[in-house]
């Protein structure tokens, strides 16, 4: 195992604290020195390893991205990179932002944040050429890109909207159909796909993944620490 600096294991133990407070507060209630103050350590000295709160938000949602991508192949079941997959990361998302608004408050600051929408999109942009690349064989790296774009506005609308008079199961529906018509998905696929969603314990969904997401945050080791500084 190759051998981690003391520098490594602070910016560790740095996320590990913001993803706590992040969480459980909510990003735009945890302040820059009210981590610092749980570790013991100045606001000066935090931010020569994490410049302004939102560098540390986007490490988080860096790693979240991969985490919950991997989670939801699992819950998929449908082989690697699945329509499926897709699905579910949605409605993991929507279904935690309608029942918690800390998380509500977690994702939206996620996206309204120029720094961590270009890690999303760069994620989703590398997924959507492997999940539907067989159905978009033509396009372009710059295609998909695009779509990502729109997808992305898509997938903020439906968690901004939590606890609006539309029901989430309605919400959810619409956003995915939208996202599909994008990439060229047959009405019958996306019926099909759509209905095996809401035939699962959906509503549990996102918060069962991000409470495993949090567990993963706090007892990562010094390997889980050398996939998190991976860029």
């Amino acid at each position: 195992m190759a051998r981690i600096n003391k520098s490594a294991l602070t910016r560790l133990e740095i996320v590990q604290e913001a993803s706590k407070q992040f969480l459980e507060k909510g990003y735009t209630r945890t302040t820059v020195s009210a981590i610092g103050k749980k570790l013991g350590m100045s606001s000066g000295n935090l931010t020569f390893y994490f410049p302004t709160k939102e560098h540390l938000l986007a490490e988080l949602v860096d790693l979240l991205c991969r985490f919950q991508w991997r989670r939801m192949e699992e819950e998929a079941d449908e082989g690697y990179s699945s329509i499926m997959a897709i699905c579910l990361e949605l409605t993991s998302m929507a279904s935690a932002c309608e029942a918690d608004p800390v998380i509500k408050d977690f994702f939206l600051s996620a996206y309204s944040s120029s720094m961590c929408l270009e890690i999303i999109r760069r994620n989703d942009t590398d997924r959507a050429k492997k999940v539907f690349g067989a159905y978009r064989p033509d396009w372009t790296e710059e295609q998909f890109a695009e779509a990502e774009i729109l997808c992305s506005g898509i997938e903020y609308a439906t968690l901004m909207t939590a606890n609006d008079p539309v029901t989430l199961e309605t919400r959810i529906s619409g956003a995915l159909h939208n996202i599909f018509g994008i990439f060229g998905i047959s009405e019958e696929t996306r019926q099909t796909k759509i209905q095996k969603v809401f035939a699962m314990d959906y509503l549990n969904l996102g918060k069962r993944v991000l409470e495993e997401f949090k567990e993963y945050v706090e007892q990562a080791n010094e390997q889980a620490l050398i996939d998190l500084l991976k860029r």
